[in-house]
């Protein structure tokens, strides 16, 4: 078997930088066992089901995709992992006895999802979730945790960074979760945003407030859309888990999948 690669962020080298077929089923995948809590909705053939309603297709040429990803790449590399089993009543004499497998996001799928996510108190729910789920690795994870709370656009930006370069074999593995694995790569975003911060620091109330403001009459804070429209920049598609089949959607518009 090749060697197993997240591909949550590649796109296709054209003019365009379209997410390819693979990352956007990975995103629709992720997003899925994001928010969907009903086992039958979990297993290959229901998270195949929702990617073909949302691209008005038939299941069954997006079930191979979905099969692939999940045991080629997101149960090896542990994003995803088998939650149960649920008995068939119908079927071959082995699968009844079997079962057919669910699935759920590890802790390091919740990271994942983390970095996909574009409204803001998604970001927060989505860190909760994974500070809560293990202990913190260290004195800079425990920082960053609290800054989730504060400042969960800015938190979410550094786990991007982090997800991202674990996707491009920067980073070995999410975990332990350790910020300093970071120096291995080059984001000149990272030193803005300390500059900026100690200049803050440094300036009077009313330098500071004029700074807020300066940054709003930019953003257009203040008309509903300054936290998204923060997020932008950052890019990719959604795991937004408004609905399942909304999660779905913004995560994998348009995947491709062969017949199986």
């Amino acid at each position: 078997m090749k060697d197993a690669r997240l591909s949550i962020f590649s796109r296709f080298k054209t003019g365009s930088r379209r997410l390819t077929g693979e990352a956007r089923r990975q995103r629709a995948i992720i997003a899925i066992l994001a928010v969907q809590t009903n086992p039958t909705g979990r297993t290959r053939t229901g998270i195949a089901r929702q990617v073909a309603e949302v691209e008005n297709s038939v299941w069954k040429n997006v079930y191979s995709g979905i099969f692939r990803d999940l045991d080629e790449v997101l149960l090896p590399m542990h994003v995803v992992e088998e939650e149960g089993r649920m008995p068939l009543k119908r079927g071959p004499k082995a699968l009844q006895e079997m079962g057919v497998p669910y699935y759920r996001l590890t802790r390091e799928g919740v990271l994942v999802a983390a970095s996909l996510v574009r409204d803001a108190e998604q970001k927060r729910r989505m860190l909760k979730t994974f500070f809560a789920a293990g202990p913190d690795e260290d004195g800079n994870a425990a920082m960053l945790k609290r800054l989730s709370e504060a400042s969960p656009l800015f938190a979410s930006y550094v786990v991007r960074l982090y997800v991202g370069a674990f996707c491009e074999k920067r980073i070995d593995s999410l975990l332990p979760f350790e910020l300093s694995k970071l120096r291995r790569i080059e984001d000149d975003s990272l030193a803005m945003h300390r500059e900026l911060l100690a200049a803050f620091a440094r300036f009077s109330k009313g330098d500071r407030d004029g700074t807020i403001g300066l940054l709003d009459e930019m953003m257009g804070a203040g008309k509903g859309d300054g936290a998204e429209r923060a997020t932008g920049g950052t890019g990719g598609g959604d795991a937004a888990p408004r609905a399942e089949k909304d999660g779905a959607e913004r995560a994998a518009g348009g995947t491709g999948g062969g017949d199986r």
